[in-house]
C-alpha cells in the first residue's frame, strides 16, 4: 500500500503511511519461513496482520479435502480484513508462501484508529474495494467456455497483481501450484496440468520452478478476445 498508489485510489500517499504507521509503531513483529501457517486451520485470529514483506496464501478446504485458493496476500496488504472490520470468522487458512514478516495489531487496536481517524477509512476502502475486484474477476472469469480460456485470464490477473517484466517476458512473482490454479478456474488438476502443458507447447508461458513466466501477454489476450 505504501509502495505503490495511484491515481484511481481514494487514499492518499500520506493517509496510507498513517494507516501503516500504527503497525510499525503498535505492531508485534513476526517472521514466518515457507510453508509455516499464519492462522491455523480454525483458529481464531490473533490480530490484524500487516505483510511488511513477503507472500501470504488464504484459501480454505472444500468437502472433496482439496484446497481452495482465495486470495494471495503480497508485500503492504492488510489481513484478515474481513474479520478486522467485522469479527465475523471463516474457515480461513493462511500460510506463508514465502519468507514472510508481519507486523500484528490487535483487533481492538485497529478498531480503535479508525474510530479516532477519520482519514483511516479512505486506505480501508482502497483494500476492500480492491478485494471486491479479484472477487469479481475470479467469478467473471468461470464465464469463459474452456478451461483453457478460464486459465489464461486467471494468469493475466495474476500477472497484474505479481507481474514483473523480464527480458523473457512477464513473471508472476508469486508461486502457483496447479491445484491453486484448478480451484480458481472450477477446474480439476488433471486438467489445468493438461492445458498449461497446451500453452507451454504454443510458446505462450513458461514454467520456472515454481513460478510462471508469460512470454506473450498480448497473444495470450489475443485469444481471450
Amino acid at each position: 500500500m505504501v509502495c505503490s498508489h495511484n491515481q484511481d485510489m481514494l487514499a492518499t500517499l500520506k493517509q496510507t503511511a498513517e494507516l501503516v504507521e500504527i503497525f510499525r509503531t503498535r505492531g508485534t513483529k513476526q517472521t514466518y519461513q515457507k510453508g509455516e501457517f499464519v492462522i491455523l486451520p480454525g483458529e481464531t485470529p490473533s490480530g490484524v496482520y500487516y505483510v511488511y514483506q513477503g507472500l501470504v496464501k488464504a484459501y480454505d478446504i472444500t468437502k472433496y479435502n482439496e484446497e481452495n485458493l482465495l486470495i494471495i496476500r503480497k508485500s503492504d496488504e492488510i489481513f484478515p480484513l474481513i474479520w478486522a472490520l467485522t469479527g465475523q470468522e471463516r474457515q480461513v487458512i493462511y500460510q506463508a508462501l514465502a519468507p514472510t514478516t508481519t507486523l500484528c495489531i490487535s483487533r481492538q487496536t485497529f478498531l480503535e484508529y479508525i474510530e479516532d481517524t477519520p482519514d483511516a477509512l479512505a486506505p480501508i476502502l482502497d483494500m476492500t474495494i480492491e478485494m471486491y475486484r479479484l472477487h469479481s474477476e475470479r467469478i467473471l472469469n468461470l464465464e469463459y467456455r474452456t478451461v483453457r480460456e478460464r486459465i489464461m485470464s486467471f494468469l493475466l490477473t495474476m500477472s497484474q497483481r505479481f507481474g514483473k517484466e523480464t527480458p523473457e517476458g512477464l513473471l508472476i512473482e508469486a508461486p502457483l501450484r496447479h491445484q491453486d490454479i484448478a480451484s480458481s478456474v472450477n477446474a480439476t488438476r488433471e486438467t489445468t496440468s493438461r492445458e498449461l502443458s497446451a500453452l507451454e507447447r504454443k510458446g505462450l508461458l513458461v514454467n520456472k520452478q515454481s513460478l510462471i513466466l508469460l512470454k506473450d501477454v498480448d497473444a495470450i489476450r489475443a485469444l481471450l478476445n
